[in-house]
């Protein structure tokens, strides 16, 4: 049977790059869809950084940033930041590369602030680059074979260019402890490598969906690798009914995390929904618990996830 591993994994590959491809055509307007510019669905303060420029990848990317509330009435105050794979995706049906399936990032963020169940902070979503979603969100794949892993790369970007950004455009807290990363499928693996490799950067990881299958599990071995537990807080979510892959790695991956010394209900959460598949419209129904992991109101800590 290991034979057919190879094969399983490609198939999956291949699903992957065609939800690549339908982003990049809704992103450029290439699509056979003759319908009206869509409306957005923008909630609260959003600024919106065109075309952002990076020395370490070619493509530039929107980065969009949600403002708590009182951000413009509270000058003296500084803020805890969440940084957002896929960031086209987090807050505006218009953008969204499936059409109306946002996140509701914005709306979820506002409602919990203005009930005092989560921290007041910043959001930013940095958005992908259409074709190189894939390598962008990818380790570089073993020795001897052609490299077609950027993570690398994406985490210097994210790090030495986007972090430095927006730490002096807003009024923001840079503490490891103060700054979180957060994606989904692709994106979640991206979050996982890129976080624990720059533990001193990143205090708090939110792994949702995640495509931990990638080339044979590689980053659940990368886990394991790991010399020592690292001071984050990690947060994995997973649906019951997702392809076998994507269920079975997660929770290889739970494993692994939970054998390198972290304790769930403690500084890991897990969360494994009943009846969840692997799309945005589920990804969305998970955003309430993960900014309650990620930015608890002062004087709470979050226990252990349930479904």
């Amino acid at each position: 049977m290991k034979r057919f591993i190879p094969l399983r994994v490609g198939i999956l590959a291949a699903a992957l790059l065609c939800l690549v491809v339908l982003e990049f055509h809704a992103q450029t307007g290439a699509t056979s869809d003759a319908s009206p510019p869509k409306k957005h669905t923008l909630t609260g303060t959003i600024k919106i950084h065109e075309g952002f420029e990076s020395r370490f990848l070619p493509a530039n990317r929107n980065l969009i940033v949600y403002l708590p509330p009182d951000y413009e009435n509270n000058k003296s105050r500084r803020y805890p930041v969440l940084y957002l794979q896929d960031g086209q995706n987090m807050f505006d049906a218009a953008t969204s590369f499936l059409p109306g399936r946002e996140w509701h990032v914005d709306e979820v963020a506002q409602t919990l602030i203005n009930q005092h169940a989560i921290d007041p902070l910043i959001i930013v979503g940095i958005s992908s680059s259409g074709l190189s979603r894939v390598h962008d969100f990818t380790p570089p794949i073993a020795a001897g074979s052609k490299p077609t892993g950027h993570a690398d790369l994406y985490g210097r970007m994210l790090v030495e260019e986007i972090k430095p950004f927006i730490d002096t455009r807003y009024r923001t807290l840079t503490a490891p402890a103060q700054t979180a990363l957060a994606g989904t499928s692709l994106g979640g693996l991206a979050t996982l490598y890129v976080g624990l490799k720059y533990k001193d950067v990143f205090g708090k990881l939110a792994i949702i969906s995640p495509a931990a299958f990638w080339n044979n599990e590689i980053i659940v071995r990368y886990v394991r690798s790991l010399p020592a537990k690292t001071n984050q807080r990690i947060y994995l979510t997973i649906g019951s009914v997702e392809l076998p892959d994507f269920l079975n790695s997660t929770r290889n991956l739970r494993r692994a995390i939970i054998s390198k010394g972290w304790k769930e209900g403690s500084d890991f959460g897990y969360l494994e929904v009943e009846g969840a598949q692997h799309s945005p419209r589920e990804y969305a129904v998970r955003v309430d618990r993960t900014l309650r992991f990620l930015s608890p109101a002062r004087g709470k800590r979050p226990g252990k996830a349930r479904a």
